[in-house]
């Protein structure tokens, strides 16, 4: 299947809206970037700080030129605030794989359900817009949250890469747990079972 990146992606339901991450999006999502630094302990690239943050942004849209990435800004509706980012990389659509992830918020959005709402318009847009037959999703294995996240929402565990990256600032390497969604997956019960948290959290 071949997607026009340059398309305008955007995903949204009641409680939130995903459109395509702009260079200006700096202004929206400076206040997090300058005051909530621990939101990117586990990631190599850090948006922390408005320097590292427009470096950030800009490193997402040239991946997106290239047809590599697809990155998304979050908008809560409720509170009617940019809360966040997140995005498809690792693109291969002759393959039919995408990972999904670069996915943080606002620390008072964590853990409101928002990111159930995120990942089913993800997931949705992935498997019946794109056609995939596999989303992936990776994680530095010492990040409890962001995999008790990926687990809730459906995600199998496929295994633990050793050794597999190096962490900023430090001597040390990090283990990477990698899981995933197939789309019989998605069809058969993920995505029923997901939409049926929604009404809950929402």
């Amino acid at each position: 299947m071949n997607f026009n990146f340059s398309e305008e992606v955007i995903l949204e339901d009641e409680v939130v809206l995903l459109r395509p991450l702009q260079k200006s999006d700096v202004d929206n999502l400076l206040e997090i970037s300058m005051n909530e630094p621990e939101t990117w302990q586990y990631s190599l690239i850090r948006a922390n700080g408005k320097e590292n943050l427009e470096n950030y942004i800009q490193i997402a849209l040239k991946a997106r030129e290239n047809g590599l990435e697809l990155p998304f800004i979050v908008f809560d509706k409720k509170s009617g605030k940019y809360v966040g980012s997140t995005r498809f990389y690792d693109i291969d659509l002759s393959f039919k794989t995408l990972q999904l992830g670069y996915t943080w918020y606002g620390k008072a959005f964590r853990g409101t359900g928002l990111n159930k709402h995120c990942k089913f318009l993800l997931l949705q847009f992935a498997f019946e817009n794109l056609g995939v037959e596999r989303v992936e999703f990776r994680a530095d294995n010492n990040n409890q949250r962001s995999i008790a996240a990926m687990k809730s929402i459906g995600c199998k565990v496929e295994g633990v890469l050793r050794n597999h990256m190096p962490t900023l600032g430090s001597e040390l390497r990090r283990d990477t747990i990698v899981l995933s969604i197939l789309k019989e997956e998605w069809f058969l019960d993920v995505k029923a079972k997901l939409k049926s948290t929604l009404s809950c959290d929402s």
